[in-house]
């Protein structure tokens, strides 16, 4: 740099500085050197600035009973209608601030905090979902309710019902008569739900205890957390045949016969491997899957060029079904891939 300085007068400073690749801007700096300011020099205070006690006068205030669970605002305000000034809103936030007190200071209700569902189903008969629908009626306001008992393991709708209106002794009925059908027992079901106020009565509550049904119910404002039984709604409202309107009670009623009679029994779904829900819950998929398989090895054996990869396979079948299962970490999901190329299964979870 000094010898950038040295012959610029000379040849000039573009020409000095590009001889001895230096920037311009550097030159010019060194030129006019920045004074720095010294170290732990006290900053001057404000005369505005409000003096210690001020302060702590003011922190006392806000700390009053009176004032404590009001925001800054309200007690600036409540303190001008007392005919008196402290400070303005904003130093009040700044003195909060610097004393780590800037939470909500308003007395709100806690919510108790609710923990997620993990509900896991090996086979049929281990985790059932129930909720209740409306079913449009024949004018504005009307309607119809349908009860709906899924086994979320097969998909089966273990039992139904239609009212004309919601009630916590019906729902008792109908868990009662369906558990009772299908030879509930204790300690063997877990029933999950919604929290409406019909799962969450206590005639079904004590229901449940009587039977010895765990009960396990979604977090408040969650829809997600019983997925299975507003999928097989909207199955049912989606079918191209569903009415915009039910004529009367009877209508419904028999239109829901003949379609959780195919729903059960013809209905291929998805996620139990594209079998019926009867056939998974009655024990009979694993035969039908070694059927599949058989003539997918007559197809494999009469043409093994169109088959490019490996022998086909069936649709998985199901092996766990649950609701806000963890999810797998790489690792573990590697080797359940590399199982599932050797015995195909089907894990069926909803996050």
């Amino acid at each position: 740099m000094n010898s950038a300085m040295a012959i610029a007068p000379q040849i000039g400073i573009v020409a000095a500085c590009l001889g001895l690749g230096v920037a311009r801007a550097t030159f010019y700096r060194a030129q006019h050197p920045v004074s720095v300011p010294q170290a732990n020099v006290p900053r001057a205070s404000s005369p505005r600035a409000l003096s210690a006690p001020e302060q702590h006068t003011i922190l006392e205030v806000l700390h009053q009973t009176a004032y404590v669970d009001l925001s800054p605002r309200t007690v600036f305000a409540m303190l001008l209608d007392a005919d008196r000034y402290l400070a303005s809103v904003s130093t009040f936030y700044r003195l909060l601030r610097a004393s780590g007190e800037t939470r909500r200071r308003r007395d709100e209700l806690t919510h108790p905090a609710y923990a997620k569902p993990e509900l896991l189903a090996s086979g049929p008969r281990e985790l059932w979902s129930w909720d209740i629908t409306k079913l449009k009626g024949p004018a504005k306001w009307v309607c119809f309710h349908l009860y709906v008992i899924l086994d979320v393991f097969s998909r089966y709708v273990a039992g139904w019902m239609i009212a004309p209106q919601e009630s916590a002794e019906l729902a008792h009925t109908l868990i009662a008569a369906t558990c009772d059908k299908e030879g509930i027992a204790r300690g063997q079901l877990t029933l999950h739900a919604d929290r409406g106020t019909s799962m969450r009565s206590k005639p079904v509550a004590m229901l449940l205890a009587d039977l010895g049904v765990t009960k396990s119910h979604s977090r408040p404002h969650v829809s997600d957390d019983n997925p299975y039984s507003e999928a097989q709604f909207k199955t049912l409202k989606y079918q191209p045949y569903f009415p915009a309107r039910f004529d009367s009670l009877e209508h419904a009623r028999a239109f829901c016969q003949e379609f959780f009679a195919w729903y059960n029994h013809a209905h291929r779904h998805s996620g139990i491997g594209y079998m019926t829900p009867a056939a998974v819950h009655t024990g009979q998929a694993p035969r039908l899957y070694a059927a599949r398989q058989q003539v997918l090895d007559q197809a494999f054996a009469a043409h093994p060029e169109r088959f490019t990869r490996r022998p086909p396979t069936p649709p998985a079948l199901p092996v766990e079904v649950g609701i806000n299962l963890p999810k797998p970490t790489p690792r573990l999901a590697g080797e359940a891939q590399r199982s599932t190329l050797n015995a195909p299964q089907l894990v069926s979870q909803s996050c």
